[in-house]
């Protein structure tokens, strides 16, 4: 047996050994993407956040992202693939409030932190106005269903944990026992989905306050 590190016994064409043409030689395995995949998917969500899911083409996500396609695809999967991901991330940073209101303790609470919350989330100067969970579905058409489909299971999954959280409200005694928890979280879900709706029009936060205010007024005591 030859001592390690010689060529004596590889056979003609390896790599490594002499007469190897160069092109025969492979890449690297796991060679690193060359991008921050967290920051990539930060700037996909505000494009899909400000224009919409089909208003947001493969060359406005690509060029926000600073990839190429064929990165894009690799790392994310194709626009869609990328799209529930972007609305993940959005669920776990802006939207998170909604979280963060059903852990309140009691029921008026949780109305004040949903609604609060969605005014700060859809009014930040440094973000786009509106919500993505509205906004992304309002121009969906056929090529869209299925994300638009997504969106309507993503909000009704919302008014689902509400409801959930005033029943036990209810059984607590923290409401009213003649209160309808699903009645609740529905008018909780349509003044925070239009409060978004408002501010990608134009409305101040100032202005969206006083409408939260005006809905709390007719809360349940």
């Amino acid at each position: 047996m030859a001592p390690a590190g010689t060529r004596q016994d590889a056979p003609p064409g390896t790599p490594g050994t002499p007469g190897t043409p160069r092109t025969q030689r492979k890449a690297p395995i796991g060679r690193p993407r060359g991008f921050d995949a967290d920051e990539a998917l930060e700037r996909a969500m505000r494009v899909f956040w400000e224009q919409g899911y089909e208003g947001a083409g493969l060359t406005d996500l690509t060029r926000a992202m600073g990839i190429t396609r064929t990165s894009m695809y690799a790392a994310f999967g194709n626009k869609e693939e990328l799209f529930h991901k972007a609305l993940r991330r959005y669920s776990e940073g802006p939207a998170s409030y909604v979280l963060r209101a059903l852990a309140e303790p009691t029921a008026r609470r949780v109305a004040e932190a949903f609604l609060g919350g969605a005014v700060r989330a859809t009014t930040q100067p440094d973000r786009p106005t509106g919500c993505l969970g509205v906004q992304a579905s309002l121009a969906a058409g056929d090529l869209g269903r299925t994300v638009r489909d997504a969106l309507a299971d993503w909000r009704n999954e919302g008014t689902a944990r509400l409801r959930e959280r005033f029943t036990r409200a209810r059984d607590e005694g923290d409401l009213p026992a003649d209160a309808d928890p699903a009645t609740l979280a529905r008018f909780l879900m349509t003044v925070g989905n239009g409060i978004a709706v408002q501010a990608a029009s134009g409305a101040s936060r100032e202005e969206l306050r006083l409408v939260a205010d005006t809905a709390l007024s007719a809360w349940p005591s």
